[in-house]
């Protein structure tokens, strides 16, 4: 008997024309769209399927219309997804973890998600920010450099996606300083990345005092499955506790790393990534060694996915 890890991923996933095929071949798809569409004040179906990548990109379209698609996929596969022993998501990702535990409606989830992703926006204006990515130096070693580059403005580790890659955040210049210390200690790669802001830092604490007062306006229902949130990366099932930590998530690391060693210890054999792209798909490759995992995007991967667990 397989234990199964269902997760969801989060912003940069997106690509122009995701989730079309769905959205095409089921109204219950449709309706979501619909309601997403009214929460957020835009056809959010139009923008996803067909861009300009430039709209797409801005959060306040990316983040609904990432979870939008993993949401058509639980919509379209219905019970042909396999019981999960465990779930979570990167950063946005896991309010699609609280849909598949029924912690929230999906349409619920989609208005949250709306709801953040134009706070988040709004701190991302406030202050020029940026990220970026960290490739081939210890996370001890990053943690220092961002404490010294921060003479510069702030800079935080914010993203902990395996053992050879973390993603910092901070103010421009900081972030800057960061990136040429980080190359100069060894580095092998230190790369801006073309994102609106400073996510999973302290400059997203107006997002965060927005978000804890709408999340009290939502009730959470007991989850069914365990959750691992990113702020912990350890199991939790106390429905309190987990509305805390999609507070606390906004301007804390996201621990993807941490969640994957958490899985491994949990006896997790199938990871199956539900949602745009295959990014969660493959750091599992190459940071869970002996797991089977799997990525479900397209009607394609839908139609292919009994045979690719028979396989």
């Amino acid at each position: 008997m397989n234990t199964i890890a269902v997760v969801f991923p989060g912003q940069a996933s997106q690509y122009v024309g995701m989730g079309k095929d769905l959205y095409d071949s089921d109204a219950d798809v449709r309706q979501l769209y619909d309601i997403a569409s009214q929460a957020i004040g835009e056809d959010i179906a139009k923008i996803a399927f067909d861009g300009p990548a430039e709209t797409l990109k801005q959060t306040r379209f990316t983040q609904p219309a990432i979870l939008l698609h993993s949401l058509a996929v639980l919509t379209v596969m219905k019970d042909a997804i396999p019981d999960a022993a465990v779930t979570a998501g990167h950063s946005l990702g896991e309010y699609g973890s609280l849909a598949l535990a029924g912690v929230l409606s999906a349409e619920e989830a989609v208005k949250a998600v709306g709801r953040r992703a134009q706070l988040m926006e709004q701190a991302c204006q406030e202050t020029p920010s940026t990220m970026a990515a960290i490739i081939g130096l210890d996370r001890e070693k990053v943690a220092e450099i961002c404490q010294i580059a921060s003479a510069k403005g702030v800079v935080v580790p914010a993203n902990y996606n395996s053992a050879s890659q973390l993603v910092i955040s901070g103010t421009v210049e900081a972030v800057g300083e960061a990136c040429r210390l980080c190359k100069e200690s060894g580095a092998k790669r230190a790369l801006e990345l073309q994102v609106g802001g400073a996510f999973h830092s302290p400059l997203m604490e107006s997002a965060q005092k927005g978000m804890k007062d709408y999340l009290e306006t939502v009730d959470f229902l007991p989850p069914n499955i365990e959750i691992v949130p990113n702020v912990t990366a350890e199991s939790e099932t106390d429905s309190t506790r987990l509305k805390e930590l999609l507070v606390a998530q906004l301007t804390s690391p996201v621990k993807w790393h941490q969640t994957m060693q958490t899985f491994v210890r949990r006896g997790v054999d199938v990871l199956i990534e539900v949602g745009p792209s295959k990014v969660l798909t493959g750091l599992a490759k190459r940071e869970m060694k002996g797991t089977k995992a799997i990525n479900i995007d397209t009607m394609q991967d839908i139609e292919a996915f009994s045979t690719v667990m028979a396989g």
